[in-house]
Formats: structure tokens, C-alpha cells, sequence
């Protein structure tokens, strides 16, 4: 009786834990090292690359949080100059998803303005994050 009460508190401690790691590490920006090199163009993101960076978005139809990704990212590239979003459907663009490793969304790469990939966010990043993000990037 005792051992499957420690049993259940154990499981317990380890899944919040889990759960609390989790939502700290979504979306947060950070650098990935395979991210290194890669790098998008014009034709890959439906339209023109910005003229200092590129915000890009991999949603999907169903996602909530892309919705809300959508409004920072927007709201961002109308606040500096030279900065443009661009929204990529992830289910339409399944080649791209593959190769560029995009395993949830929504998913926000940073380009800089060569379409180099500089930053990779995954999960819903904060404004502040964003704009920090672009001081990689231009």
C-alpha cells in the first residue's frame, strides 16, 4: 500500500517537473546549431525577402497559438523598419518543413537579410524575445 502511494508521488514530482520545463523552453528564441548555414529565399517563402530581416511562421490551420504568433510577428515587423513576416502554411509546404526540421508549430525563424537562418523559436515567443532576436539578425 505504502510503495504505490510513493509509486504515484514519484511519477507526480517527475511529470510537473517535465511540464514546467516545457513551458519555460516554448517559445523562447534561441540559436540551433543545425540551423547553421541554412537559408531561405524569396522563392522558398512565396515572397520578397525584408530589406534588414525576415520573420517567418510555420502555422497550421488548427493551431491557437499560431493566431496569436501571427499578431506579435505583425505587430514587430510594422514597429522596425525593414522587417517583414511571412506566414508559411506548414501542411502546404511539407518539403520545407523536412528540411528545415520544423517538428511543431508554430515555429518562427529569424533571417537575416541574406535569408540566412539566425534565430529558430519554437511555440509562442514574446515580443520582447522577437524584438531581441532581430538585434541578431540586422
Amino acid at each position: 500500500m505504502m510503495t504505490g502511494l510513493v509509486v504515484c508521488v514519484a511519477v507526480l514530482v517527475v511529470a510537473s517537473a517535465a511540464g514546467v520545463l516545457y513551458k519555460r523552453r516554448s517559445g523562447r528564441v534561441r540559436v540551433r546549431g543545425r540551423d547553421d548555414g541554412k537559408r531561405l529565399g524569396a522563392a522558398e517563402l512565396g515572397g520578397a525577402l525584408g530589406e534588414r530581416a525576415t520573420l517567418v511562421q510555420f502555422s497550421s490551420a488548427f493551431c491557437a497559438p499560431c493566431r496569436a504568433t501571427r499578431r506579435v510577428l505583425g505587430e514587430v515587423a510594422g514597429m522596425v523598419p525593414g522587417v517583414t513576416h511571412v506566414e508559411i502554411d506548414a501542411e502546404a509546404h511539407l518539403d520545407l518543413v523536412r528540411r528545415l526540421e520544423i517538428l511543431k508549430t508554430p515555429t518562427v525563424l529569424v533571417l537575416d537579410a541574406d535569408g540566412r537562418v539566425v534565430r529558430r523559436a519554437t511555440g509562442q515567443p514574446r515580443k520582447a524575445d522577437v524584438i531581441a532576436a532581430l538585434g541578431e539578425a540586422v
